[in-house]
């Protein structure tokens, strides 16, 4: 009876995708670089930002798994999500669904109505993405790098700070080389791929990969510049934000390793978080840069 609870309980985390709630730090991402994240107030604010970003990831898998669970069942990997292996039936997941669209509903009808508004627009696009965009050429990889997008925009509306337009540009390049990668990854690991994605026809290898070159170097530059522009340098007090470059770059390259000779990268967060030189990286950035940002004027000032 125990192993049978402890089952379907690990079958509705799988369906809520909670492991992929770490996307949603992405929100911290303008605390961060405005100087608040240590502002206990500003902190909860971007906190209940990442849970509501949670529940409106969730809420975007169940519908998502409800409506491919047919091509999750043929797919090598897929076909143990739980409704596509019918460890929990549609009907059960479509409660669930409709709780969580709801719950979402209340939580943001309190919260700051622009971060409402881009709940929502994450909300539509992936609903949209889940019906039809996801068979468009392009559109779908759009699609995908939207929410990363989605989730800083959101976290700066949500506290009210200025994003630099270099970040919002590495945001973006970033997320259309995780997306594009994903598209790769899919293409190279199934022979049969495009029955079970019909898009992945529209697409070659060739093709991929010069998209990945373009947008793995517009993460680089967009970075590099970010880090010695004139607004950073006088808020940081500092150029040395240039140096954390090198992590960017680390990071960028071991993760198209990854994907190029270890077939790994459908899944962005469960290759980052169990490679140990990307958790080693992420580590060295995130320990650097909180340092410069904070803590480099006081100590040069001993």
């Amino acid at each position: 009876m125990r192993n049978q609870l402890f089952s379907n309980i690990s079958n509705y985390i799988k369906l809520l995708r909670m492991k992929s709630w770490a996307k949603n730090f992405f929100v911290f991402v303008p605390v961060v670089f405005a100087k608040l994240l240590f502002d206990v107030n500003t902190f909860y604010i971007i906190v209940m930002g990442f849970v509501t970003f949670s529940i409106a990831s969730s809420a975007v898998y169940v519908l998502n798994d409800i409506v491919d669970a047919p091509k999750d069942a043929i797919h090598p990997l897929k076909k143990d999500r739980p409704i596509a292996s019918g460890k929990i039936s549609q009907k059960n997941a479509l409660v669930l669904g409709a709780f969580l669209y709801l719950l979402l509903a209340l939580i943001t009808f309190k919260m700051n109505l622009s971060f409402m508004i881009i709940v929502w627009i994450y909300v539509f696009i992936n609903v949209l993405y889940t019906m039809f965009l996801k068979e468009i050429v392009i559109v779908d990889i759009f699609c995908i790098a939207s929410g990363f997008m989605l989730r800083v925009i959101g976290g700066g509306l949500l506290i009210s700070v200025y994003i630099s337009k270099w970040l919002i540009l590495t945001t973006m390049f970033l997320s259309l080389f995780l997306a594009v990668m994903k598209r790769r990854v899919e293409i190279a690991n199934s022979p049969d791929a495009n029955e079970q994605r019909t898009v992945l026809k529209d697409y070659s290898l060739n093709f991929i990969d010069q998209i990945v070159a373009m947008t793995g170097s517009g993460v680089i530059l967009s970075y590099a510049l970010y880090s010695v522009a004139d607004k950073t340098v006088e808020k940081f007090g500092t150029e040395r934000l240039i140096f954390t470059t090198m992590f960017v770059i680390f990071g960028i390259f071991r993760y198209m390793y990854l994907v190029y000779k270890k077939d790994r990268g459908e899944n962005v967060i469960e290759v980052i978080l169990t490679d140990p030189p990307m958790i080693i990286n992420l580590i060295f950035y995130v320990t650097s840069a909180v340092f410069i940002i904070y803590f480099y004027k006081i100590w040069m000032s001993f």
